[in-house]
């Protein structure tokens, strides 16, 4: 009776067990099943980014992209007439139109809140640059606009990526498979830099490249705190303005990158979370070249 009583036990605790280790592995396949959709979706937005060969055109030709649609030719002259010219009249032309650049045209078709595409060499980050009105929706939504715990990368709506403004700021998750912005503190190392001290973001419109000119730790501050909070600089329109942020971010940078900037200058800041204080940030700036 005792032995049939034990292994009626050993039976109920090894039961128990495995009951306690698929509870565990349910989350641990959840959080898998996820990174391995998201990297599929980012794989197809990449294969959807047209990687069209310009080495060979003129800087303007790079720059200047194609229209999304395509404009009927002006009708050719007929008997001997010159076709008329729009605007002549007032001795005014039409302001041309922006054009997106070929490569997002795709995207920029699946969803107009695409506001260009940021990728930084020896890292994972590769991925499109969303705005809209709403700061928080691309936080928890993918490109497509489902409910996603990885979010994508985006900017605020008050942020003009394409005039030339002071400074725009990308936010990102701190994804722990070291996706989204998991790779961005690959810069707490100076050596990392120093072989990848180039960013490249595209707009719509324009391919650009960006220095780095300060890496730093830093957070979210209470309103009432008179410290610097690098989150709130957008444009400097006077010196005093330009210096305070500058001389602020060289004085945090975790190294000294030897890249200067002066009034005029337009940055690009790269945020996400860190976890040396609470609601701490991971902060990279890098000013347009």
């Amino acid at each position: 009776m005792k032995s049939m009583e034990h292994k009626k036990k050993n039976r109920r605790m090894r039961i128990f067990i495995l009951f306690i280790i698929v509870v565990c592995l349910i989350p641990i396949g959840q959080a898998y099943y996820a990174s391995v959709r998201h990297r599929a979706q980012q794989n197809e937005l990449k294969e959807l980014v047209q990687q069209e060969d310009n080495s060979g055109l003129p800087e303007e030709t790079k720059t200047q992209g194609t229209e999304i649609s395509e404009k009927m030719d002006e009708a050719e002259p007929q008997n001997g007439e010159e076709p008329e010219k729009h605007g002549e009249a007032e001795g005014l032309e039409e302001p041309e139109e922006p054009s997106v650049l070929t490569q997002y045209k795709d995207l920029y078709e699946k969803n107009s809140d695409i506001a260009g595409w940021l990728s930084i060499e020896g890292t994972v980050i590769d991925y499109p640059v969303m705005q809209c009105e709403d700061d928080e929706y691309y936080l928890h939504h993918d490109f497509y606009g489902n409910e996603n715990q990885y979010g994508c990368l985006y900017v605020r709506g008050m942020a003009d990526v394409n005039t030339p403004g002071t400074n725009f700021i990308i936010y990102g998750h701190n994804m722990k498979d070291g996706s989204m912005f998991g790779d961005l503190d690959l810069y707490r190392n100076k050596e990392f830099y120093l072989e990848h001290s180039m960013i490249s973001f595209d707009t719509l419109y324009e391919q650009r490249s960006y220095e780095i000119v300060a890496v730093f730790l830093s957070q979210v501050y209470n309103s009432d705190e008179e410290v610097f909070k690098y989150y709130q600089f957008y444009q400097a329109d006077t010196q005093e303005e330009f210096d305070y942020f500058y001389e602020n971010i060289k004085e945090l940078s975790l190294y000294d990158t030897g890249v200067t900037a002066e009034f005029g200058d337009t940055f690009l800041t790269l945020s996400t979370c860190a976890y040396h204080v609470e609601d701490g940030r991971f902060v990279v700036v890098a000013r347009k070249i």
